[in-house]
């Protein structure tokens, strides 16, 4: 008989005795045991990226809390109070003041960019584009072209634009005045996303469509730019005091067009005593990326 023979044999119930220890020690040495975890975003279209971001902590052993839904201000508020965690959805240029008001570097941290290269801007149809000549905003203080957007008879252009409380509102206000177009253009503004059903119903109708609109977001799988839609330029670049200040045509510029706001990343952004004592998930943070085209596919599945 073989060496083998000899040796003592171990049971079945001490193999999975050593292999129950083994897999507890795995658990326990995983960096978030027992540790909480709050995130939150402002609006549905962010809650995609969120989800996304708590797999991953779910998987380094963080308990993951129910998401939060909550305008930006409060958001950062209770970040820097520690309320909240994170956040995966910070305009990296947009935000910079709300940033600062809430703490700024000494009770919070953008630790990664979630999705680079994000855009806003305004668009149009590509038909009336093209038949009309149309490539930046400022044409539309030609009273025959802005007569062509008109929704309500008042020979203004209608254009749609984000919801209220957004810092992009601000900017677009700025830029009808800016450019000359309080007299030929009028911004409407309501809930984003209603006014975005009756943009995607006039196109379908063949009527020409004016509208605000950004990535990552559900309408750019709907109306596609380069073949339904196209970008509209500006003359020059000029944003409000505080909106990024300093910026020139080079930071606002996409495949030759000026489209007047920044070309900006999305953000993490998380509690500064989180971060400081979680290494393992400021390190994840800095790490996971999520293409555009991703987040526009989930945001369009979400409207249909």
């Amino acid at each position: 008989m073989g060496l083998a023979a000899c040796a003592p044999q171990e049971t079945a119930s001490e193999n999975t005795t050593s292999e129950s220890e083994a897999s507890s020690s795995e658990v326990a040495d995983l960096p978030g045991e027992g540790i909480s975890v709050v995130s939150a975003y402002a609006v549905l279209e962010e809650r995609f990226q969120t989800e996304v971001v708590n797999i991953g902590l779910e998987q380094l052993g963080y308990e993951v809390e129910p998401l939060v839904e909550v305008d930006y201000t409060a958001l950062f508020l209770d970040m820097s109070n520690g309320n909240i965690t994170y956040t995966p959805a910070h305009w990296r240029i947009n935000q910079d003041d709300l940033f600062e008001n809430s703490g700024g570097d000494e009770l919070l941290e953008r630790t990664g960019s979630i999705i680079v290269n994000t855009l806003q801007g305004y668009m149009i149809d590509k038909a009336t584009a093209e038949e009309y000549g149309i490539t930046t905003l400022d044409q539309l203080a030609d009273p025959e072209i802005a007569a062509l957007f008109d929704t309500d008879g008042d020979g203004r252009a209608n254009l749609i634009g984000c919801d209220a409380a957004w810092l992009c509102a601000s900017m677009t206000e700025h830029h009808i005045d800016e450019y000359g177009l309080r007299d030929t253009v009028q911004h409407e503004q309501g809930r984003y996303i209603a006014l975005l059903a009756d943009v995607v119903a006039s196109y379908e109708q063949g009527q020409p469509v004016l509208y605000y609109s950004y990535t990552p977001f559900w309408m750019q799988n709907v109306l596609k730019d380069g073949e339904d839609v196209v970008w509209l330029g500006v003359p020059y670049t000029s944003l409000p005091e505080g909106q990024g200040d300093g910026l020139t045509e080079t930071e606002t510029t996409v495949d030759g067009v000026n489209l007047g706001f920044p070309v900006q990343d999305q953000m993490i952004v998380a509690n500064q005593e989180f971060v400081d004592e979680n290494p393992a998930a400021s390190q994840f943070f800095s790490l996971i990326q999520i293409p555009i085209e991703d987040v526009n596919a989930q945001n369009q599945l979400m409207q249909d």
